[in-house]
């Protein structure tokens, strides 16, 4: 198995699921295979990746709970990009899960097998079961945060639970990168939290900055990348940078 990355923000809004598809897009660009799991109930990767989420019978849930094999969870969505789609019925899978006492493990067991050099793991916007699983079965976890009003809001919630983690089902699990978005250079606002961040957590906040673009917020809508939809829009430019600075931060693990 390759390198693992959670994609968390239990606020919604953030930019998590356009980092999660056009990461794995770039990635994808630069020759490597991207497996996308997606257990975000609202399934926004699965359609961003242009998957009708009406059309899905199997996918993470089905996977989850052990009852297929990760190769017919699996869909190839195109060249490099692999996607484990999330099924209407994921919103229940929590209920089901609590009768496991390996509950925590399970999406962990069923990605063991998997040949990829990414994994980059679509979390629901909320410190649930599922997020926890994503959190057990990920090497590393990449924290989207918006250069917004209340940006740092529950991150110290969130990082407590990254802790928690850590301390108990997955000692392995770091904090790979906080990566700002929705970035307005023309704000102050947008430059305050900047700083903030920075000041927050150094060294492991991305240098690239992921600016608010009109091509980005359509591409979902489309069921495309922004790579597919506008390659060359500030967008593109910026996921293409974030791709390589991951790859760079990767370098010596993959």
């Amino acid at each position: 198995m390759g390198y693992s990355i959670a994609v968390i923000n239990q606020k919604g809004g953030v930019g998590k699921t356009t980092t999660v598809v056009n990461l794995a897009a770039y990635l994808a660009k630069l020759k490597y295979r991207v497996l996308v799991v997606d257990i975000d109930p609202q399934g926004n990767a699965t359609s961003g990746l242009g998957v009708n989420k009406q059309d899905v019978n199997l996918g993470t849930k089905e996977l989850i709970l052990g009852n297929i094999s990760l190769e017919q969870a699996i869909l190839n969505v195109q060249e490099g990009i692999y996607l484990i789609p999330t099924e209407q019925s994921l919103a229940t899978l929590e209920l089901q899960l609590a009768q496991y006492k390996d509950r925590e493990y399970k999406l962990r067991q069923g990605l063991q097998y998997s040949n990829y050099d990414y994994i980059i793991i679509d979390c629901p916007p909320a410190l649930s079961l599922l997020t926890v699983n994503a959190l057990t079965a990920a090497d590393g976890v990449l924290i989207p945060v918006q250069t917004e009003y209340y940006a740092l809001e529950g991150l110290s919630q969130l990082l407590e639970v990254i802790q928690l983690v850590r301390n108990g089902l997955n000692p392995d699990l770091d904090l790979l990168g906080v990566l700002l978005t929705m970035y307005d250079s023309r704000t102050s606002l947008s430059e305050q939290v900047k700083t903030e961040v920075l000041n927050y957590f150094g060294d492991k906040v991305f240098t690239t900055l992921i600016p608010r673009n009109v091509r980005l917020a359509e591409a979902p809508s489309h069921g495309k990348t922004i790579n597919n939809y506008d390659k060359w829009s500030k967008g593109a430019r910026a996921y293409r940078q974030l791709a390589k600075e991951v790859q760079r931060r990767l370098s010596t693990l993959l």
